[in-house]
């Protein structure tokens, strides 16, 4: 299908005055044909739309300081299909405020082993509502102190196979604050399904389990320590991992002032028959002002928690492999998390989302306060 692009001016400037935002069209009828023009042609403050169907090789830099985007009806495929934009990605996003919903991202590659769908070099990224598959990164970002990004209801899966690679779904590099919010991770491939580096994370309401035939090797890392804050997520190792650990905690350094760890109300699965650990913390590589907090986790399956991991911890139940995730009379309650303000106010909606969740009369260990609702499996 051919596709083009038409400009619809949603204000005029007046004349002699600046110029006001533009809305740009991408899709068939119109007088240009690839997304890579609308990237040429954008201007700061403008929206572009793009309209369903599918782009093989339209591979983008966005150089604007101010910018969104947005896929209209069902969402448009960006399949890589061929070398990507500067050899980093799918789009590359130079340094500014981006607002990207309903876009998916196929088949990144690059030479050097790490292409992505999204490369965020710099600013502040908000995306929603987008699919990731079969790129060697989902997402990977610079390493710029004042950025940030924040992903909401979206989808990352099936790393690439093959080779030397260490795919991660997603990489965030060392940036100011990441929030991570509602989004469902699954299949990686010896590499992590979520990596960060970010002075401050904020990883809530998730689904982060790698799946039948999954062979990631940690579900959750944070390999330089940092603010990570982690609540109310279901994650959860196969019994083909690659790394006996689910989530790990300093494993390099701790590079930031602030390095603590806590953990409130997840759900975390080893589907395996040997022993794991749920989360490991490098305390022997991490400043000695280090900390960890644990409160109301559900951990089902063989594995040490707690047990390796010195810290301020209550509330928390293990139960054995095969025991239901959902609540049940399996689980017994357990205090409220806010002595340390980490009481879940949402829970993951399957396949990706999230629902509002009221203090219940008493509170369950682990992601999920009420049954799940749709087609949510037991992993």
């Amino acid at each position: 299908m051919a596709l083009q692009l038409t400009l619809q001016i949603a204000l005029l400037a007046p004349v002699g005055g600046p110029a006001l935002a533009e809305v740009i069209t991408v899709g068939p009828g119109g007088t240009v044909e690839r997304i890579a023009d609308a990237a040429r042609i954008a201007r700061d403050g403008d929206t572009v739309l793009i309209k369903p169907g599918t782009y093989r090789g339209d591979v983008a830099v966005w150089p604007q300081q101010d910018l969104e985007i947005r896929g209209v009806g069902a969402r448009p495929v960006l399949l890589a299909d061929g070398p990507l934009a500067e050899g980093k990605g799918i789009w590359v996003l130079r340094s500014g405020r981006f607002r990207i919903s309903n876009i998916e991202f196929r088949g990144a590659r690059a030479p050097a082993g790490n292409g992505a769908g999204i490369r965020f070099e710099r600013g502040t990224l908000e995306l929603a509502d987008c699919v990731f598959e079969d790129n060697e990164n989902g997402i990977l970002t610079g390493n710029e102190a004042d950025s940030a990004l924040r992903i909401a209801n979206s989808v990352f899966g099936h790393a690439p196979k093959g080779g030397l690679l260490l795919p991660h779904l997603l990489y965030v590099g060392r940036i100011g604050h990441f929030v991570l919010e509602g989004s469902h991770f699954q299949q990686g491939h010896r590499g992590h399904l979520v990596k960060s580096r970010a002075r401050v994370s904020e990883v809530r309401y998730n689904w982060l389990a790698d799946g039948p035939g999954g062979t990631a090797s940690y579900e959750l890392e944070f390999p330089e320590g940092g603010d990570a804050q982690v609540v109310g997520n279901l994650i959860a190792q196969s019994p083909t991992t690659d790394n006996p650990a689910i989530v790990s905690y300093g494993a390099e350094h701790g590079r930031w002032p602030v390095n603590r760890l806590q953990l409130s109300h997840n759900t975390l699965i080893n589907d395996g028959d040997k022993p794991g650990q749920f989360a490991r913390v490098w305390f022997e590589r991490l400043p000695a002002d280090a900390r960890v907090s644990t409160r109301n986790n559900l951990l089902l399956g063989p594995g040490s928690f707690v047990e390796a991991m010195p810290g301020d911890h209550r509330g928390n139940a293990h139960l054995p492999a095969g025991a239901s995730a959902w609540p049940g009379p399996q689980l017994a309650p357990v205090p409220s998390a806010d002595d340390i303000g980490l009481a879940p106010d949402a829970e993951f909606r399957f396949p990706a989302g999230t629902r509002p969740l009221a203090n219940p009369p008493h509170w369950l260990p682990g992601a999920f306060q009420t049954p799940p609702a749709g087609d949510a499996p037991e992993r």
